[in-house]
């Protein structure tokens, strides 16, 4: 199980990563969440980084910190 963010909805989301090569050949990390817990769920919350929730639709957004 996965590092879980309940919005103000009520609903559980799970975050994910995903890792890429940029085109200058650098890895990055994608950072999404997900309403069901899969491949490539992360533990826990990534060091300076913190949660924030759309107002709009309720989702939740990783930002750095």
């Amino acid at each position: 199980m996965g590092f879980s963010h309940k919005n103000t909805r009520g609903v559980t989301y799970f975050l994910h990563g995903r890792s890429r090569t940029a085109a200058s050949g650098k890895t990055v990390t994608l950072y999404f969440f997900a309403k069901a817990s899969g491949a490539g769920a992360i533990e826990a919350l990534p060091s300076g980084y913190k949660v924030v929730e759309s107002e709009k639709t309720g989702l939740p957004i990783l930002k750095k910190a």
